[in-house]
């Protein structure tokens, strides 16, 4: 990476004069957050509510807004309008004296302290904090097909199933149309749902789910089970525990053919090359390795939270709950480093949390532990919830 190691040499020096002198205090001066995921919204806000505490911060992100990606299949069903799941990242950055670079990380040197973007190149930081999201599995599980859509990344999934949808309205043919969902998490479910009932269609759609061998909603409790799988029986939505695979643009689910004219894959986060090809320490999946603190365990100089990281010290799963529960950590440790402390604040997730998925006809149904619930006064907290989300980050941003 050309000029990266004089770069280092710079930012080396930078350190010593800083502190060089008894007693002084080491402060960070440039701290870049790479990506505008859900963790680093919080840390937007905290700078806009309370100051940025470095002489200079940007935000490296590819789009100016984060669509957040519980909301997407109430867009589908028509429960929410398309931009109704917006955080406007670009407001954010202002009201947080943030500079906003639109563009993509595609490599990093941890040791000489930049990034490489697909644009702008090489990026230099004192301080950086990941928060990128993870990557779409659905092509090195299944190969490149036209009809196959990856869930992620949410906004790419956004505009191609609209443009499904626009075909499917201008052709009138959604009285035919099969589609496959591959994937029994809770995104899976919920986007099953939502396809049944998709908005601006003239009768319903064939839809399979794909639960794959692990089965339906692993994890959950025998009682949210049992009322997911008497909705989609409800709703007339096979369900399928099977691994599926592509063979000659054919969907094969175990020894079944399944005729689908798309098939959309919900199958979480896979790991982006370049921290492993940057030299960071990664998991066995190549997820960025943090302790307790949000710190890369090789590179502490470096934090990361969200899909991106993995944590050593205990289990995470990767899930925007948990994404967005991490985020006023990253932002309090952040300052701490900033400041020339050491951090102190450990993100523990609750012994469970509240998930909601909508059935995409008016209901949703609620999992806590062991116990469920299930109908329209659930769906109402659930849009309740999510847009009280949605709407903290904007009222910074109208502010700015």
């Amino acid at each position: 990476m050309p000029g990266i190691r004089a770069a280092h040499r710079r930012l080396a020096r930078r350190f010593l004069l800083l502190c060089a002198s008894p007693g002084a205090k080491c402060t960070v001066s440039n701290v870049l957050l790479v990506g505008g995921g859900h963790a680093h919204v919080a840390v937007l806000a905290d700078w806009a509510r309370s100051g940025c505490p470095a002489s200079r911060a940007a935000l490296l992100t590819p789009e100016p807004t984060l669509r957040y990606s519980g909301m997407v299949p109430g867009w589908i069903s028509g429960e929410h309008a398309l931009d109704d799941g917006i955080v406007d990242l670009a407001a954010l950055a202002r009201a947080a004296g943030v500079d906003l670079v639109l563009d993509r990380c595609i490599a990093i040197d941890p040791a000489a302290r930049s990034v490489l973007t697909m644009h702008s190149g090489l990026m230099e930081f004192d301080i950086a904090s990941l928060d990128t999201g993870g990557v779409g599995n659905a092509s090195a599980a299944f190969g490149h097909d036209p009809h196959l859509l990856d869930v992620r990344p949410i906004s790419a999934f956004v505009e191609r199933i609209g443009q499904v949808h626009a075909r499917l309205t201008l052709d009138g043919r959604s009285d035919h149309l099969r589609l496959a969902v591959i994937g029994g998490g809770a995104g899976g479910v919920e986007l099953a749902f939502a396809l049944n009932n998709w908005r601006g269609l003239d009768q319903r759609t064939n839809v399979t789910l794909i639960a794959g061998e692990s089965g339906l909603l692993p994890g959950f409790s025998a009682a949210v089970r049992g009322r997911v799988e008497r909705e989609l029986e409800r709703q007339s939505i096979a369900l399928l525990p099977v691994d599926a695979w592509i063979e000659d643009g054919v969907l094969m689910a175990g020894e079944a053919l399944v005729e689908a004219d798309y098939m959309i894959a919900a199958l979480g986060s896979g790991a982006p090359d370049w921290p492993r090809s940057g030299g960071m320490a990664v998991d066995e999946e190549g997820f960025v390795a943090v302790d307790r603190y949000q710190r890369s365990i090789s590179h502490p100089h470096i934090l990361a939270a969200g899909d991106i990281a993995a944590r050593r010290d205990r289990e995470v799963p990767h899930s925007g709950v948990h994404a967005v529960f991490a985020g006023p950590v990253l932002a309090r440790n952040l300052r701490d480093i900033m400041a020339g402390k050491a951090p102190s604040d450990i993100y523990r997730p609750r012994w469970n949390h509240l998930y909601l998925m909508s059935t995409g006809a008016g209901e949703a149904i609620a999992s806590y532990g062991p116990l469920g619930a299930q109908g329209r006064w659930v769906s109402r907290l659930k849009t309740w919830i999510d847009k009280r989300w949605i709407a903290s980050y904007a009222a910074f941003g109208a502010q700015a």
